[in-house]
C-alpha cells in the first residue's frame, strides 16, 4: 500500500469537485481528485446536464426544420437518431477530455477509483484493478453528487423502465413514452422525445407541474407544453409499473380516490427526483452527521462535525444544481485558504431547458405572500418583443417582483426563448440590490430578447413602452 500526502483530497470529479480542485490548486494547494466513473465531469457532464442539452438542441433544430415553411425552408426532413446520439457522445467526450487537460495544467492528481474515508486525513482508494492506495491529506472534500431517487416497488431495468440515464440513449424513438414525475428532468427529456415523434404522457402526484416555480409561470408552462402535444395526468398516483420486455404498463389512480387506469407505453421514465450519493464513503463509521434526508450536515464554512472533512453540492442541503455545486466548491476551498468564500443561496438561478425555456431567480409571488411582503408586479410578453417576433418564438413573458416601498427586486421569472441566458442579468442586478428602476434605466441593446426584462422593470413602475 503506497502513501501520498496532499493538502486537499476531493472525492468526486463532478462540477463541484473538479471546480473545487482547480480553485484549490490555484490557491497553492497540492490536490488530488478521486473519481470512480472513469471520466471526469460527474453526472452533469456524463449522463445529465450536458448530454440532455445536446439532445434538446438537436431535437429543437429537427422540429424547426420540419416546420420551416414560414421561414421559406422547404423540403422533406428525416431523422437519423444514431447520428444525433453520436453527436451527443462526441460533445461529452470532448468536454471530459477538457477537464483532464485542466487537471494537468493545474498539476492536480487524478486518481481513478472508489474512495472511502478511513479516518480524518486518510482516504483509501480501491482502483479498478482492485489495488489499494492510501492518500494522506490535511483536508477532505466530499463532492459525490446525487443519483436518481428510486420509485418504491418499481425496478428500473434501463430497458423498458428507465432512469434519466437510459432516456438519453434510447435505441429508437418510442411510439409512446410515459414519464413519472413532472419536474425538470422529466419535462426536458419528455420534450426531446416528443419533438422526435413520441406520444408523451406525464403522470404527476401533485396537482401542478414543476413544483417550486411561481404558480403563474407554472400554469403558463403547462398550457404551452399541452399545446405542443404533451399529455398531463395530474393529481394522479402511480400504483405500479410492469414490463413484459417488449413494452411496459403503468397502473395509476386519482390521488383523491376513484377509478384506476392502465397506461401502456414502449418505455416508462422514472423521474421523481434525486437523492444524495454517499454510499460506500464510510461516513457513518467515522461519525459524520447526516440529516433526515441523508444529506451531510455542514456549518457555514462547509465543514462537517468532523474537523478537516468538508462537503459541497448535492450531498448537502440546497438546490441540486451543477452551478450551485461549483459555487459551493469555490467558496469552500477559498475559506480553507483563509479567504472569505460565500454563496448567496437566495440568488441561485434555476432553468428548465425546454422550448420555451423557463428561468427564475429569487422569490415567487407565493413566497412573498407567505412572508407578508408588500410587492409590485411588472410583466412584459415576448409577443411585444421585436426580436422574439423576428425569431417566431413569442410565447411567454418576463415577470419582475419588487418591494412596494423600496423598489428592490425580489424575484425575476421568465418563460420564453433563451430565458436561461437572460436570467443572468437579473441575478447580477439582484446580487447588487438593484431596484426595478435601476434595471429600467439601464440601456439594453435593440433588437434583443433582454429588452423584455427592461420593459418588465418599466412595467413595475407603470410605464412600459411597447404594450
Amino acid at each position: 500500500m503506497s502513501e501520498v500526502s496532499y493538502d486537499l483530497v476531493v472525492i468526486g470529479g463532478g462540477p463541484g469537485g473538479y471546480v473545487a480542485a482547480i480553485r484549490a490548486a490555484q490557491l497553492g494547494m497540492k490536490v488530488a481528485c478521486v473519481e470512480k466513473r472513469g471520466k471526469l465531469g460527474g453526472t452533469c457532464l456524463n449522463v445529465g446536464c450536458i448530454p440532455s442539452k445536446a439532445l434538446l438542441h438537436s431535437s429543437e433544430l429537427f422540429e424547426e426544420a420540419k416546420h420551416g415553411e414560414k421561414h421559406g425552408i422547404v423540403g422533406k426532413i428525416s431523422l437519423d437518431l444514431k447520428a444525433m446520439l453520436a453527436r451527443k457522445v462526441d460533445v461529452v467526450e470532448n468536454l471530459t477530455k477538457g477537464i483532464e487537460g485542466l487537471f494537468k495544467k493545474n498539476k492536480i492528481d487524478y486518481v481513478l477509483g472508489a474512495a472511502m474515508i478511513a479516518a480524518p486525513g486518510k482516504v483509501g482508494v480501491t482502483t479498478p484493478d482492485s489495488k489499494s492506495l492510501l492518500l494522506n491529506t490535511k483536508r477532505i472534500l466530499i463532492a459525490t453528487g446525487s443519483e436518481p431517487t428510486p420509485f418504491p416497488g418499481v425496478t428500473i431495468d434501463e430497458k423498458r423502465i428507465i432512469s434519466s440515464t437510459g432516456a438519453l440513449s434510447l435505441p429508437e424513438v418510442p411510439k409512446k413514452l410515459v414519464i413519472i414525475g413532472a419536474g425538470v428532468i422529466g419535462l426536458e427529456l419528455g420534450s426531446v422525445w416528443r419533438r422526435l415523434g413520441a406520444e408523451v404522457t406525464v403522470v404527476e402526484f401533485l396537482d401542478r407541474i414543476t413544483p417550486g416555480l411561481d404558480i403563474e409561470i407554472s400554469r403558463q408552462f403547462q398550457k404551452i407544453l399541452e399545446k405542443q402535444g404533451i399529455i398531463f395526468k395530474l393529481a394522479t398516483k402511480v400504483t405500479g409499473v410492469k414490463s413484459s420486455g417488449k413494452d411496459a404498463v403503468v397502473t395509476a389512480e386519482p390521488v383523491a380516490g376513484g377509478k384506476g387506469e392502465e397506461i401502456k407505453a414502449d418505455y416508462v421514465l422514472v423521474a421523481i427526483g434525486r437523492r444524495p450519493y454517499t454510499e460506500g464513503l464510510g461516513l457513518k463509521e467515522i461519525g459524520v452527521a447526516l440529516d433526515e434526508r441523508n444529506r451531510i450536515q455542514v456549518d457555514g464554512h462547509f465543514e462537517t462535525n468532523i474537523k478537516g472533512i468538508y462537503a459541497i453540492g448535492d450531498v448537502i442541503a440546497g438546490p441540486m444544481l451543477a452551478h450551485k455545486a461549483e459555487e459551493d466548491g469555490i467558496a469552500a476551498v477559498e475559506t480553507m485558504a483563509g479567504q472569505a468564500g460565500h454563496v448567496n443561496y437566495d440568488l441561485v438561478p434555476s432553468v428548465i431547458y425546454t422550448m420555451p425555456e423557463v428561468a427564475c431567480v429569487g422569490k415567487t409571488e407565493e413566497q412573498l405572500k407567505a412572508e407578508n411582503v408588500n410587492y409590485k408586479v411588472g410583466k412584459f410578453p415576448f409577443m411585444a418583443n421585436s426580436r422574439a417576433r423576428t425569431m417566431g418564438n413569442t410565447e411567454g413573458f418576463v415577470k419582475i417582483l419588487a418591494d412596494s416601498t423600496t423598489d428592490e427586486v425580489y424575484g425575476v421569472h421568465i418563460i420564453g426563448p433563451q430565458a436561461g441566458t437572460m436570467i443572468a442579468e437579473a441575478a447580477i442586478a439582484m446580487e447588487f440590490k438593484a431596484s426595478s428602476e435601476d434595471i429600467a434605466r439601464t440601456c439594453h441593446s435593440h433588437p434583443d430578447l433582454n429588452e423584455a426584462i427592461k420593459e418588465a422593470a418599466m412595467a413595475v413602475l407603470g410605464r412600459a413602452i411597447h404594450i
